[in-house]
């Protein structure tokens, strides 16, 4: 008996797992029957229908064969569940319900289709355009090399190089350009360079033996503070992951932004300029990279804002205003409604070159124009942008223009935006930006001059 009972047991308990399985099932609307297929999916429903569609009377619907052929459209998951039948403990369909089903399906795919077919024909679109955009490249990268470069000094200033610099350098003669347009009035040498990063790999030495930061004098240089280059560079184009700890050009930055500021202790390193310097990197050997930072850096807009001179940025501010007025006159009085100033987005922009505000190969096209037309150039992309995006801008209030114009849209078209560029014209009252800026830096020494002195006695 003993072994015996296994064996019984055994068989009753296979013999409860075959009634289980075969036992009604719960199901959402009632206890039904379980399905002794297993579910269908999508494709094996649309299949069906199909083939249940091309019996059936063709006046009701076009036969299924001809309408899907060439369909390069798979139905979602949930797409052809309209087609299945209901249930069995439910009502079956009425052939009109049937038929509405089959119509809102082939709706559906139709739908779906011409979604592909535009999105296909967007594509198409864009290849072309970039074909031609890259045989357009081609074509300036021949006559750069080949005829502009060997002959700078003569042909920089026609009006046939300075149409094509307005199209956008080849990114291969990028660099060679930028270096040759912004010049080296400093006399910097490779050399130069060498022995100025010498001093800041000294400093980064002593400041990881001693965890201060301290000048020969003895006095802590705070705008250089290695701590604050740290976490400058760390933030610098973030999404290209090339300039953090740990990428291919973090070093070489680094190198860069702490030479600088050996080289320059009265201006030392401020937050933006590591901005710069990557996009100098991108385009140029490391110690050439260098050297248009320093002589870039050594312009009067740039000296003035990385200088913190409060009087000529705002002298910069208001020669702003005025094209402001002369282009965008409606956008203008908006601003002045909510007393919103320039400095609230310029700073960023001028800081940075617009490197941190526009797409990366935006903001090279404009360095582009600005290295053949100088600081103009700046505030003139500044009310491009403006114009660009006028419509909505005046519909905003304070708070969201601010928002806006600090974080610009990541697909800001070059195209357009050059454009707008293009009809912002920069002369007011017959005076081009370097008048109307003199002017001001004039009324601005003659006030200083009138004004009477206070003796102590």
């Amino acid at each position: 008996f003993p072994h015996i009972l296994p064996c019984l047991l055994q068989s009753l308990f296979s013999r409860k797992q075959r009634e289980a399985q075969s036992a009604p099932g719960w199901k959402l609307f009632g206890k039904v029957p379980l399905r002794e297929s297993p579910p269908k999916d999508s494709k094996t429903i649309q299949q069906e229908y199909e083939a249940r569609a091309s019996k059936s009377d063709q006046s009701l619907s076009l036969p299924a064969q001809g309408r899907r052929k060439n369909l390069e459209f798979e139905p979602l998951s949930t797409t052809a569940l309209i087609l299945e039948d209901r249930p069995a403990n439910l009502p079956a369909k009425s052939e009109e319900e049937a038929q509405r089903h089959r119509q809102e399906y082939d709706e559906m795919v139709a739908e779906a289709k011409k979604r592909e077919l535009k999105e296909a024909q967007k594509k198409k679109k864009q290849m072309k355009e970039r074909f031609k955009q890259e045989e357009s490249i081609v074509n300036a990268m021949v006559v750069w090399n080949n005829e502009i470069l060997p002959n700078w000094e003569s042909m920089r200033g026609t009006r046939r190089v300075r149409d094509l610099w307005w199209q956008g350098l080849p990114p291969n003669v990028r660099g060679k350009v930028w270096s040759l347009a912004i010049g080296n009035e400093l006399n910097i040498t490779s050399d130069l360079y060498e022995i100025f990063l010498s001093r800041a790999k000294e400093r980064w030495k002593s400041f990881r033996e001693t965890g201060s930061e301290m000048e020969s004098d003895g006095t802590a240089d705070r705008e250089s503070s290695l701590d604050l280059i740290k976490l400058d560079i760390s933030r610098t184009f973030p999404p290209l992951f090339i300039f953090q700890k740990g990428g291919p050009y973090h070093d070489l930055l680094h190198s860069v932004l702490g030479a600088y500021t050996c080289y320059r202790p009265d201006v030392g390193y401020v937050q933006g300029m590591s901005f710069i310097a990557a996009v100098l990197i991108l385009n140029l050997e490391e110690a050439d990279a260098f050297i248009a930072f320093a002589n870039l850096l050594n312009k009067p807009c740039q000296m003035a804002f990385f200088r913190v001179d409060h009087e000529l940025m705002l002298k910069y501010f208001a020669a702003f205003e005025v094209f402001f007025e002369e282009n965008l006159p409606r956008l203008f009085n908006h601003f002045k409604s909510y007393n919103l100033t320039p400095d609230l987005y310029l700073i960023d922009w001028i800081f940075t070159l617009y490197t941190k505000s526009l797409p990366l190969d935006v903001a090279c096209r404009v360095w582009d124009v600005f290295c053949r037309d100088g600081e103009e150039f700046l505030f003139r992309t500044g009310l491009g942008i403006l114009r660009l995006y006028e419509d909505v801008l005046l519909q905003m209030d304070f708070i969201h223009i601010a928002q806006f114009l600090t974080r610009l849209p990541e697909d800001t078209p070059s195209e357009r935006l050059f454009s707008c560029i293009a009809n912002t014209q920069m002369i007011s009252s017959n005076r081009k930006w370097t008048q109307v800026f003199n002017a001001l830096i004039k009324d601005k020494e003659m006030e200083k001059s009138s004004s009477p002195t206070v003796k102590n006695t």
